[in-house]
């Protein structure tokens, strides 16, 4: 009997323990801390609505479009992890917004796991594509 591990390769944006998954990142020419305090205070409705947020593990929050989560990680100045649930999905999702500084200035990148299937994962991978690139509009 073979107990090798399963070598099965996945499809495209599929992880065997994140689920169907959709990264997306942009760098902008503007410094860490400038770009970090617009995402944790102006920018918060580009990438994730219009409500209360705020930055404390466990905070739970509802947007004024249905999105809900809670706060999993609140790293200053690096990421931010949470669950995310538009009211119209049946399960929860984990999104990660989070920044690096690279030579070029500061990277904006989102991590969006659990998605259901392949046609949830294209609809986000579009709408975070958007999301990002609107972010980093804002330093243009």
């Amino acid at each position: 009997m073979n107990s090798a591990p399963d070598q099965t390769p996945q499809p495209t944006g599929s992880k065997k323990d994140a689920g169907w998954e959709v990264g997306v990142r942009e760098t902008v020419d503007t410094p860490l801390p400038v770009v970090w305090q617009f995402l944790v205070s102006r920018g918060i409705p580009i990438w994730l609505g219009t409500g209360e947020f705020r930055g404390v593990k466990g905070f739970k929050y509802t947007m004024a479009d249905g999105v809900a989560g809670e706060v999993l990680v609140y790293t200053e100045g690096s990421k931010i992890r949470v669950t995310w649930r538009p009211d119209d999905w049946p399960h929860d999702t984990v999104l990660m917004l989070s920044v690096k500084e690279v030579e070029a200035g500061t990277t904006i990148a989102i991590h969006h796991e659990q998605l259901a299937d392949r046609d949830e994962r294209r609809m986000m991978l579009g709408h975070w594509k958007n999301v990002v690139a609107d972010l980093a509009a804002t330093f243009r």
